[in-house]
């Protein structure tokens, strides 16, 4: 026998309450309970129930689709919203054509200055790049390559080439990869977390997800500004989501055809006080071809 309210308590049993349109099936099987009691024997009455809850199910089934795919839908949308961001902020910091620039970088410790240190970057896209040490003079001669995510140091008085990681330690706060790695693109995958207003403008705020653990740095939290897609700071964190220092993209002036981030100063966020500044100065578009970025062609460069 099929007590009066069965078909509700059933249906209870059988479905979440948070499936998608439960309440509202959950009245239509209240209401066709209801109406069995009055008019309907009792074995028939079992019978219509049990191919009523066959129905039901079917009902639920598909009412959630169309969510599940509506929420599918938004989560591609806000993952190219989210590389539409990285890859315009990426633009802004440096050409997608060959370049050449020069960097120096100061470091200071306690406001005093500990070292400085000169190069020239040449790089094409985000997988072929040269450093060149220009300054003290007793360390020219000194280059990095990288190709991909390898990365060798050729020192004057070494026959061989020495493999290096793009997040060992290149000069005071500044690793190898912060230099040979021009773009963010391509090593992280990225997340809209949220929009934050800082002194009256909005940034997207993306959390950059290493895609392996060959890159520079695990973990990334980003603020791009919304309106002109220009790169304002960036927290760097380890493989155990320690915040290992902070870098601020400063003094935006036209190189190339864009205002870019002429000034970064990255922070350590271990020992406070100290910090690097990496100042770019004469960019300028260069044809580098494949050859140049090969071992056997270094000692060629200029």
């Amino acid at each position: 026998m099929l007590a009066p309210g069965s078909l509700v308590r059933v249906f209870d049993a059988n479905f979440a309450h948070s499936k998608p349109g439960y309440f509202s099936i959950r009245v239509v099987a209240l209401a066709i309970d209801r109406l069995l009691d009055v008019v309907t024997p009792r074995m028939t009455k079992r019978l219509l129930a049990c191919g009523l809850i066959a129905i039901l199910t079917l009902v639920l089934l598909v009412s959630a689709v169309p969510l599940r795919a509506a929420d599918t839908g938004t989560s591609q949308t806000d993952d190219a919203l989210a590389r539409s961001i990285l890859e315009k902020a990426d633009q802004i910091r440096f050409p997608q054509e060959g370049f050449q620039v020069d960097v120096s970088v100061v470091t200071t410790s306690g406001g005093e200055p500990t070292e400085e240190r000169k190069y020239r970057v040449l790089s094409r896209g985000n997988e072929n790049t040269i450093v060149m040490v220009t300054g003290p003079a007793s360390e020219r001669g000194q280059i990095l390559l990288m190709k991909g995510r390898d990365l060798w140091v050729f020192l004057p008085d070494v026959s061989q080439p020495v493999r290096l990681s793009l997040a060992q330690r290149l000069t005071g706060q500044v690793a190898n990869g912060d230099l040979a790695r021009a773009n963010f693109t391509g090593d992280y995958t990225p997340k809209l977390l949220r929009n934050e207003t800082v002194d009256g403008e909005t940034y997207h705020v993306l959390e950059l997800t290493a895609v392996d653990r060959a890159v520079t740095y695990q973990r990334v939290i980003y603020w791009v500004k919304q309106s002109n897609s220009w790169p304002h700071k960036a927290e760097f964190y380890s493989v155990s989501n320690r915040l290992l220092k902070t870098c601020l993209y400063q003094n935006f002036d036209k190189m190339v055809g864009k205002l870019r981030p002429t000034r970064l100063v990255m922070e350590d966020a271990l020992h406070k006080g100290e910090q690097s500044v990496l100042e770019y100065s004469a960019m300028k578009l260069r044809d580098l071809p494949d050859k140049i970025f090969t071992k056997d062609y270094l000692k060629k460069l200029e």
